[in-house]
């Protein structure tokens, strides 16, 4: 991105567009690229902030439907068209369908100025052409199908029609349209809850209850979270529902051992140390230093001492962890289909070729590290995605072809997961029927 300072001719709508280059065009990832601009842009209003974040993200969500819209009124293709006039006219597509406060004339003379300053004077006739006939006709737009209206590649469609119920497919992707409530686990070996809502409220934080654990909570107006005293405290961690589950299930009890293969950026291994409450060890894992650098961050950050981080390539053994772990943690690398109403361009850089690959690659490290496990230990698979490849036929191979047996875990989820296959040892979490990110977890135990 272009680097200016505080130089104020660098406007909200601006920023947008070269986050959103950076993503569409030269393959940044959402949620990177979009975190570095605010931490680099903190002087900016908190509206204008605002803005560019739910411009960022509306755009990425809706960008097959907006493309669609666009080919409807435009001459040119919206392949063929100049990368900054093609996100421009994304972006502005976007607030005249959904952003209401914003009137449609000032979107238009906006991406007009846009143009220009980008020097393509030459298109300022054809951007305001497309923007005004779309803002006359933005009520009569028809879609051809669901996978245009939620905003879907069809192939990504079609497969969840095959594994799951209409209704249920829809609700998931309705779901994903919808802003993602952030939650937060409180650290309550290093503070009280009581302490951690007063500090947040203190702040202007609204904070609720998620009705899914003693120690998690939504956030609401929250503008920086790092500028947040119970964050710098390290009373607090970013950690989604259905990521906390992955450790409730695993039944861990104090002086444990625990080993989480795959584990940046700690989450859930820090979660295990706070529940272990000072006793035991757990050992989180990840492929690189860059990785294993913001476990260690986050470590630092809680201040706990039974948790240490290494840089480990999960396919390789580890001979000196053979039979070590009473528990371990596999939540492996995968699509990740179940967070993308977080990480929007997931859905536009999957491809059905890539999901056999990871499905694969998930395969072949529990094909290792099952080694790690106690006999009578516990092992823990989980991925943050809703695809059956790599769920629930992983979990039967793994059942099958090595020494462990499926857990009944029936009242570890708490009250209000009451799926039957809970009984099997496993749970599948989806958008829009649970509230939560789309999660797989399974739990065995290892035959003594």
């Amino acid at each position: 991105m272009t680097d200016t300072g505080r130089d104020k001719g660098m406007n909200a709508r601006e920023l947008a567009l070269d986050i959103l280059l950076e993503i569409a065009e030269r393959g940044g990832l959402s949620h990177v690229v979009l975190s570095q601009a605010l931490s680099k842009y903190q002087y900016l209003e908190k509206q204008d902030r605002a803005f560019i974040t739910r411009v960022t993200e509306g755009t990425l969500e809706y960008l097959i439907q907006l493309d669609f819209v666009i080919g409807q009124f435009s001459t040119v293709k919206v392949e063929k068209m100049k990368p900054v006039i093609r996100m421009i006219l994304r972006m502005s597509v976007y607030q005249i369908l959904y952003m209401d406060r914003i009137p449609d004339s000032a979107v238009c003379n906006e991406a007009v100025k846009l143009a220009a300053k980008r020097r393509f004077q030459g298109l300022k006739g054809f951007v305001n052409g497309v923007l005004r006939t779309i803002s006359r006709q933005k009520d009569s737009l028809e879609f051809p199908d669901d996978s245009v209206r939620y905003s879907v590649p069809g192939w990504l469609y079609a497969m969840w029609m095959g594994d799951y119920p209409g209704e249920t497919v829809r609700g998931m992707l309705q779901a994903f349209l919808e802003k993602s409530r952030l939650s937060v686990r409180c650290c309550l070996y290093r503070a009280s809850r009581e302490q951690i809502e007063e500090s947040l409220r203190c702040q202007g934080v609204k904070v609720r209850d998620t009705g899914y654990g003693q120690g998690l909570l939504f956030l609401e107006n929250v503008d920086y979270l790092e500028a947040l005293d119970a964050f710098k405290n390290g009373w607090i961690q970013v950690q989604d529902i259905s990521s906390a589950m992955a450790v409730t299930a695993a039944g861990v009890k104090p002086g444990d051992h625990c080993i989480d293969v795959c584990g940046a950026p700690g989450g859930k291994s820090l979660h295990l140390a706070d529940v272990l409450k000072g006793t035991g060890r757990v050992q989180v894992r990840d492929i690189s230093e860059y990785k294993v650098g913001l476990i260690e961050e986050n470590i630092r950050r809680l201040g706990y001492s039974n948790i240490e981080a290494r840089v480990m390539d999960a396919c390789r053994e580890d001979s000196g962890s053979v039979e070590t772990a009473d528990v371990l943690l596999a939540d492996l690398p995968c699509s990740g289909l179940g967070v993308i109403g977080r990480k929007p361009d997931i859905k536009l850089r999957m491809t059905p070729e890539n999901l056999g690959a990871l499905a694969q690659l998930q395969r072949e490290i529990l094909s290792v590290v099952w080694r790690y496990v106690k006999p009578g230990g516990t092992l823990v698979y989980s991925t943050c995605t809703v695809n059956r490849e790599e769920n629930q036929e992983n979990a039967a191979w793994f059942a099958q072809n090595f020494p462990f047996e499926p857990v009944n875990i029936e009242g570890r989820l708490g009250e209000k997961i009451q799926e039957d296959s809970l009984k099997e040892g496993y749970v599948q979490l989806l958008p829009g029927i649970h509230p939560c990110d789309g999660f797989f977890l399974a739990v065995f135990r290892r035959k003594v």
